[in-house]
């Protein structure tokens, strides 16, 4: 890992952000070494060379500090969508749970998306924020199997660890559930893989479960995803090329099918899947004491 200057941190207010309600950005690290052969911050547009190389920004609490300081309105801060925040180096430099214990002193809340069990460390400070602020946890999980998991995200916790992680975090109190994107097409949208999946968040007791049946392919990132494809699926990349050609969106050919299974499954447990539900969901024990805030 190395360090790299940065002048700002987080970003503007959002009032209505769409995706999870967040209302600020955050980003400490930049680059993962997760391995994720399908990870779209490899894209050219992003401007991360190098991205397997995990840089983390010089002075980074300091920064976070002043910049929440000085927010005119307290929010939720979302963190993990360009780059993991439980990466492997965050467990000696514990740049994210600093980040977490600012937010805390500072009565702002926190939306993390991670594929790292590492997040159960920081379930003490979770527990803290979420006395006065809204916390929300998304665990990405797109594999019911761990070999599975193992040949698409290589370097990173497998799915058993993370449903392990999910049923601690949800046994502590807070607001947890899966990212189930990308579901890869030709490789991971089966009913069977579906339905495991549910049922594994479902006994992990997951809040929600937010779905894409399909995977998003530009630039760089299609190459990479191509090359990895060839190592370990051969002949799968063709079924690509002849079906998606350059396409940004793929969606799997079997969408519509898995999204009635997936609907059926989660309203069967009881699991929450739109947007506007799993917003509510962790927002709105804190609207009537707060509402001015969030």
């Amino acid at each position: 890992m190395e360090f790299i200057t940065a002048k700002t941190i987080i970003s503007g207010y959002s009032e209505n952000n769409s995706w999870f309600g967040n209302n600020y950005n955050l980003n400490i690290y930049k680059g993962c070494s997760h391995g994720c052969i399908y990870c779209d911050s490899r894209s050219e547009c992003y401007r991360i060379d190098n991205f397997d190389r995990v840089r983390a920004k010089e002075n980074a609490l300091a920064l976070i500090e002043r910049e929440l300081k000085s927010k005119r309105k307290k929010g939720v801060v979302g963190t993990g969508a360009m780059s993991d925040p439980y990466n492997p180096f965050e467990k000696e430099y514990k740049l994210t749970r600093g980040a977490l214990e600012l937010i805390n002193r500072l009565g702002f809340g926190v939306s993390i998306a991670t594929k790292s069990d590492l997040i159960i460390r920081d379930i003490d400070i979770l527990k803290e924020i979420s006395k006065h602020s809204p916390v929300l946890i998304k665990i990405t999980v797109t594999a019911a199997d761990d070999t599975l998991c193992k040949k698409i995200e290589p370097h990173v916790s497998t799915s058993s660890q993370r449903f392990e992680a999910i049923r601690e975090l949800s046994r502590q109190g807070i607001f947890t559930g899966i990212l189930m994107m990308p579901i890869l097409p030709f490789i991971e949208d089966t009913d069977d893989n579906i339905s495991r999946i549910i049922e594994l968040a479902y006994q992990s007791r997951a809040k929600f479960i937010y779905p894409a049946f399909g995977v998003t392919l530009r630039q760089n990132q299609r190459d990479w995803y191509y090359k990895k494809l060839d190592e370990i699926l051969p002949a799968v990349k063709e079924k690509y090329i002849e079906n998606y050609g350059s396409s940004y969106e793929c969606h799997s050919l079997k969408a519509k099918e898995l999204w009635g299974l997936f609907q059926h499954k989660c309203n069967k447990y009881g699991i929450l899947y739109k947007m506007d539900d799993i917003i509510r969901g962790y927002k709105d024990s804190y609207r009537n004491t707060q509402i001015s805030l969030f």
